[in-house]
């Protein structure tokens, strides 16, 4: 067995896993998120899994979990945007008009305060409701849509909208369906990620590798900063960019936007969030323009031959 091969699985998953991968896991309900992880770890044969915006026990749906590398691209995940369907139950009568009525005026930027068993530091926080759509009312119980910020607490959301309403209401049921761009119909039951682990150790890999999603597919999603050959060894060795380190921009992006550095080969070198608009690098001369806050490569393969005894450990040298 080499390294990169986890014990009891054939190589070639074991070289998918060492490149990093995430799986699309549907959560039932009952377990962690923690548990179903660990399930996850046990049944690929490694030592370490992550997973990426925690679900409560009793709720279900799309659970992200990262293995290998992938595991530096977590924090990622918690950037796009969460879809959920959601069963409510009102404490006194309201009309169906009245009840869109209020779930519309919850669109866009809200408060909340984390449930007093949740696991985060209880502080009022905003969270903004990018769509909150009423799909069936049979009083007193609701069905619910909402894509919110990661973060957003739904129970509570289905609380306040109860309260709006003057009447009170709670959440009974939740499902996470999608995150980001990524849906529920790409996700699989840990049962089937177990069947295709066996098949796999029986000598048929072709399953589980069909479930082992590459990092890319998060990455891309994300605006990228083409990095020059002479800034990347620096940038994997954990320096900040400059903007003469930059060798294109493909596609416009915010200031304090999370961005992929890249070497012109396509190479994830590291994720950064960038201090200027795109607009703006170009007009910058002097400075770093982009936080470099993740390595991603082992930075033994690219030797520090920017690093000399007259110039400062920086990015960005011309070239």
């Amino acid at each position: 067995m080499t390294a990169t091969e986890p014990a009891g699985l054939p190589k070639e998953i074991g070289d998918r896993i060492a490149a990093g991968a995430f799986l699309l896991v549907d959560k039932p309900r009952g377990p962690s998120s923690h548990q179903v992880t660990a399930w996850v770890r046990d049944i690929l044969f490694v030592p370490k899994a992550g997973h990426a915006g925690t679900l409560d026990p009793n709720v279900s749906g799309l659970l992200w979990v990262g293995v290998g590398p992938a595991l530096k691209l977590l924090p990622l995940l918690l950037e796009f945007p969460k879809r959920y369907v959601a069963v409510a139950t009102l404490h006194g009568s309201s009309s169906r008009k009245e009840l869109e009525r209020v779930m519309n005026e919850f669109v866009g930027p809200i408060y909340q305060t984390p449930p007093v068993r949740s696991a985060v530091r209880r502080e009022r926080r905003v969270r903004t409701i990018h769509r909150l759509s009423l799909l069936d009312y049979d009083a007193p119980n609701f069905l619910f849509d909402v894509v919110a910020d990661s973060g957003t607490y739904v129970r509570t959301l289905a609380v306040d909208l109860g309260e709006a309403l003057g009447v009170g209401a709670h959440m009974e049921e939740l499902r996470r369906i999608g995150t980001g761009p990524f849906k529920e119909g790409a996700s699989v039951s840990l049962t089937t990620l177990s069947d295709a682990a066996k098949r796999a150790v029986a000598g048929d890999p072709s399953a589980l590798a069909a479930l082992l999603h590459p990092m890319e597919e998060v990455w891309k999603e994300f605006p990228s900063v083409v990095l020059k050959e002479s800034a990347v060894s620096a940038v994997a060795h954990g320096a900040d960019l400059a903007a003469a380190g930059i060798h294109s921009l493909p596609r416009p992006f915010a200031r304090a936007a999370s961005v992929a550095l890249v070497s012109r080969r396509g190479e994830l070198i590291a994720l950064g969030r960038s201090m200027y608009d795109s607009e703006e690098i170009p007009k910058i001369k002097h400075g770093w323009v982009v936080d470099a806050q993740r390595v991603l490569v082992d930075s033994e393969r690219y030797p520090a031959t920017w690093r000399t005894a007259s110039a400062p450990k920086a990015t960005g040298a011309p070239g």
